[in-house]
């Protein structure tokens, strides 16, 4: 197995080692840019990144969210 440190990976992204450590930390999220660069240097597609993303930020959101007060509309009704 190769080990690749955090600031060798973020020479190979072509981005500052800062940008690559908020990423990380989950303090950035994964935009369209970063996630083409993810896919030409550690493969996947670009649209797996994203979605990885979006299911990220959707769990976060799911945790955090009170709907309680929300219902679905009654189109039958409405």
């Amino acid at each position: 197995m190769v080990r690749v440190g955090q600031r060798q990976l973020a020479a190979h992204l072509d981005v500052a080692a800062s940008t690559l450590s908020r990423v990380l930390q989950s303090n950035s999220a994964i935009s369209p840019e970063m996630a083409l660069r993810l896919a030409r240097v550690l493969g996947r597609s670009p649209e797996s990144w994203l979605a990885m993303q979006d299911q990220c930020d959707l769990w976060v959101a799911a945790s955090t969210l009170n709907l309680d007060h929300i219902h679905p509309l009654d189109f039958q009704t409405a």
